[in-house]
């Protein structure tokens, strides 16, 4: 797992937390498209780093334990910190992205206006 992908993993759980929703592992994992393991996997090292609280509560009307994951003033911090440099990278793709869509446009409208029979793969 590669630093960058285990970066956005962890950013994308914190930022559903922080959503308020209380949500299961398994609805977490089914939300962010991710394997149980590895949310169960990402949520511990949460917690031991603090970033995230677990809280045990029993509904009234059923029996089962239910688990709730809260974040705590340091996991807000971490969101806040990853949340920059997750704009900074999606800002850096969407500028590479125009530029290329650019030059594209050029060299179409470049074909496009010498009046080429030719066939083009894009």
């Amino acid at each position: 797992m590669d630093e960058y992908s285990l970066k956005e993993d962890i950013f994308k759980v914190l930022r559903v937390l922080s959503s308020g929703d209380n949500l299961s592992q398994r609805e977490l994992s089914e939300h962010l498209g991710i394997s149980l393991g590895k949310t169960n996997y990402l949520l511990k090292s949460l917690t031991q780093k603090g970033f995230v609280k677990i809280k045990n509560f029993t509904l009234r009307d059923q029996k089962a334990k239910k688990v709730k994951y809260i974040l705590t003033k340091k996991g807000i911090r971490e969101q806040l910190r990853l949340t920059y440099h997750w704009l900074k990278i999606k800002e850096k793709e969407y500028f590479s992205l125009k530029k290329e869509i650019k030059h594209v446009s050029c060299a179409v409208k470049s074909i496009a206006e010498g009046g080429d029979d030719q066939e083009f793969l894009l």
